[in-house]
């Protein structure tokens, strides 16, 4: 009966893959294997030193940094990321969470880390689209690898219009002084992983981190994608 009434719902609601439109198997989610595979992983949860730790030296003392895809235009990633940010879809950010909480999981450093934080977005963008994107992101991640998510420790103070067509020095200029900590006196010897969608300049990242970090806090850094230009 149980297969049945599966069978007669995926008849009148039938799942299509994200990425080319395929029906998906009960066992995919989202998108399909093909499509999934289209994904550029970068590998970086294996690699110490890797292009995204690197894009800190000199700037902030992240302890380790990973991203889980490169990100290209007009890629399907892109397409995906659109997606999640833009068009209300809440699922395929769980989705990609949990992704990156699998690789997380072949890392050296996860049992380091003792709480999630999301890069918060300010009230007034999370009321205009309903969600925090990092938010679902970190949940997803927090579902695989059974670490905490703190929401409630970072916050941002002014309202940052998008950044995607700024340099590095136009983005830290727009996001210094943007963000705050609460129960600073709560933050010695913890070590929190920063987590976001896209890393480009890596300003947001780094004005959250150094923030943590003169609190006394460990920092180390996971996005779901890496824009290496």
């Amino acid at each position: 009966m149980k297969n049945l009434l599966s069978s007669l719902l995926d008849l009148f609601y039938p799942h299509t893959c994200d990425g080319c439109g395929t029906d998906l198997t009960r066992t995919e989610r989202i998108l399909c294997l093909h499509c999934q595979r289209r994904l550029p992983l970068t590998g970086y949860q294996h690699l110490h030193n890797n292009p995204v730790e690197k894009i800190f030296w000199g700037r902030v003392n992240v302890r380790y940094a990973m991203a889980a895809y490169y990100y290209r235009k007009s890629s399907l990633l892109q397409q995906l990321i659109y997606q999640f940010k833009y068009n209300r879809r809440e699922d395929i950010a769980t989705h990609f969470g949990e992704q990156m909480g699998n690789l997380l999981l072949q890392s050296k450093w996860l049992y380091e880390i003792s709480h999630i934080i999301p890069v918060p977005i300010h009230p007034t963008k999370l009321q205009q689209r309903g969600y925090n994107q990092a938010s679902l992101l970190a949940n997803g991640i927090a579902a695989v690898t059974g670490k905490p998510v703190a929401n409630e420790i970072l916050f941002r103070n002014n309202y940052v219009p998008s950044q995607t067509n700024k340099g590095r020095l136009h983005r830290w200029q727009n996001v210094s002084g943007t963000f705050s900590i609460r129960g600073t006196n709560q933050l010695n010897d913890q070590h929190f992983l920063l987590i976001d969608d896209v890393l480009t300049t890596g300003a947001t990242l780094e004005a959250c981190s150094e923030l943590l970090i003169n609190a006394g806090a460990t920092v180390s850094i996971c996005t779901l994608a890496f824009a290496n230009h």
